[in-house]
């Protein structure tokens, strides 16, 4: 499992988004018990502080110290180091196994592996992530091109499979077809370009070449986004039952 997070978790704290709570009730109506999750890839503690409102434990786990350590506590979360496979999380126990935005840098043969060992009879699988953000046709136009041309080639090939929004990842579970979810936010242009700046992309243009390619982006959106502003990313989700 890579990471790319550490360098600037601080960023990925502040500006990462949330999931809807719809997303999460899609999730709890088709687990059977509530004893245990595990967040897999679980960064900041983002979706394990949201299952610990559900969930009587959560075990949040990552390769990322220094994302742990932004990581917000709970009494019913324990965080972990760790990457695809967690010696601690006892055989069979396990009602709910989540990864979010993560899932792409995974070793899946491992991680699959493990899931399987952790389940308890009928438990859910969720990966899911988020594409490009959407906010008005000048905006996502600059953005689009950004993505695709100037920092295209800074991206890990991992990235490939948000791309194609998990569809062509190995998925040996029975699936559960998944409603759209979309993600809204309301930033304004500083937020956004926070944003931006989290990606692990970006970040690799700045080690490479002394500069940041973001700061030539927000020029161009100025125009674009004068104040705060409603914005969608779109959720994509595979969902399965581990049988």
């Amino acid at each position: 499992m890579k990471d790319n997070f550490s360098k600037r978790s601080d960023l990925y704290v502040r500006y990462r988004p949330s999931y809807p709570v719809a997303l999460y009730e899609f999730l709890y109506g088709h687990c059977r018990s509530f004893k245990l999750a595990w967040d897999a890839g679980t960064g900041n503690g983002q979706v394990s502080t949201i299952l610990a409102q559900k969930f009587y434990q959560v075990i949040a786990t990552d390769i990322s110290s220094a994302q742990l350590a932004h990581a917000t506590q709970n009494e019913n979360v324990v965080y972990l180091q760790g990457a695809e496979q967690i010696q601690e999380i006892k055989s069979g126990t396990v009602d709910l196994i989540t990864v979010a935005q993560a899932v792409h840098w995974f070793d899946l043969e491992k991680f699959y592996e493990e899931v399987r060992r952790v389940a308890t009879p009928h438990a859910l699988l969720a990966l899911w992530g988020y594409h490009l953000i959407r906010i008005n046709s000048e905006a996502d136009r600059l953005i689009e091109q950004f993505y695709t041309e100037t920092i295209d080639a800074y991206w890990d090939s991992e990235r490939t499979l948000v791309d194609e929004k998990y569809t062509t990842i190995d998925f040996p579970f029975e699936e559960v077809p998944t409603p759209e979810f979309y993600i809204d936010v309301v930033w304004d242009l500083p937020q956004l370009i926070g944003y931006l700046n989290s990606w692990s992309a970006v970040q690799h243009y700045i080690s490479r070449n002394g500069e940041n390619p973001v700061d030539a982006l927000a020029v161009e959106l100025k125009p674009f986004i004068t104040d705060k502003v409603l914005m969608q990313f779109p959720v994509f989700m595979r969902v399965g039952k581990v049988v």
